[in-house]
């Protein structure tokens, strides 16, 4: 199914209440498709991606021309449909494995748990489905992680079953936000490598948020770029290389390259009219 996002704002009451605007009039649509989301911190891509499944603060006012999975409205629908929503329908990886799963239960009974939500089916049954889904995101050894818990795995591997437990309850979207941030560079090509072929295999759509340009280049088939809560350009991803709005060129310039030394990295001249645009 498609998402569509028009107009959405995301604001904040400050303590004077005035009210502080974090993402501002974002309009985006997906389909099957790698949709790449891009910016410095604090431009609003993990706001944009939350607001989906209405995963805020409770201070957050959010508002929308459109905001929709398929035709359900996601602004307009209960909290009960949200739940059916949230997992089942559209997946979200969380950028640290280690603050995301719950450390008092082990992996398994947490993967077990995500499925059971959405599904009526028995423990074992449950226990089954995370021992599968462990074994798809190339676990060796299903069965002693499934009994291990959080602290006791490395961060590529709580990441991966992150990844399991989103995919446990096979939603049809996933987000991922920063999924390699907290990872070894190692392990990052490793984790992405994954992700794709998982998201490929089962035909879903995929909202990838990074900070990566050329990884999401190569990753991603679209790409959102979003400076200070609004988005500035929209482009082919093979083409990000070649992007044309003087902040996405900054962002480009700013990466540290073998080929071309420099004493001094540049640093972005920001335009007010970007603001506006």
């Amino acid at each position: 199914m498609e998402i569509t996002m028009e107009n959405l704002r995301v604001a904040f009451p400050a303590p004077s209440g005035e009210l502080l605007p974090a993402v501002r009039g974002v309009s985006l649509t997906l389909g099957r498709e790698k949709l790449g989301i891009v910016g410095e911190s604090g431009s609003g891509k993990s706001l944009t991606a939350r607001s989906i499944l209405r995963l805020l603060p409770r201070q957050a006012i959010v508002t929308a021309d459109r905001l929709e999975y398929g035709a359900s409205s996601l602004l307009g629908c209960s909290d009960a449909a949200m739940r059916e929503i949230r997992g089942k329908k559209i997946g979200f990886i969380m950028q640290d494995p280690k603050f995301s799963l719950n450390p008092v239960m082990t992996i398994g009974a947490q993967i077990a748990e995500s499925f059971r939500v959405h599904y009526s089916r028995s423990h074992k049954a449950a226990a089954e489905t995370a021992l599968e889904s462990l074994a798809q995101v190339q676990i060796r050894d299903p069965n002693r992680v499934a009994r291990l818990y959080p602290h006791e795995v490395s961060g590529g591997m709580g990441q991966r079953a992150m990844i399991a437990m989103m995919l446990a309850a096979d939603p049809d979207v996933l987000i991922a936000d920063e999924p390699t941030a907290s990872l070894d560079v190692s392990v990052q090509s490793g984790i992405l490598k994954l992700i794709d072929d998982l998201v490929t295999s089962r035909g879903m759509s995929l909202i990838l948020i990074s900070h990566d340009l050329p990884m999401v280049s190569r990753f991603c088939d679209r790409v959102i770029v979003m400076y200070a809560g609004r988005v500035v350009e929209e482009l082919a991803a093979k083409d990000l290389m070649s992007a044309q709005h003087p902040y996405t060129r900054g962002l480009l310039h700013c990466l540290p390259s073998f080929a071309r030394v420099t004493r001094r990295l540049p640093t972005i001249t920001r335009d007010p009219s970007w603001l506006s645009q």
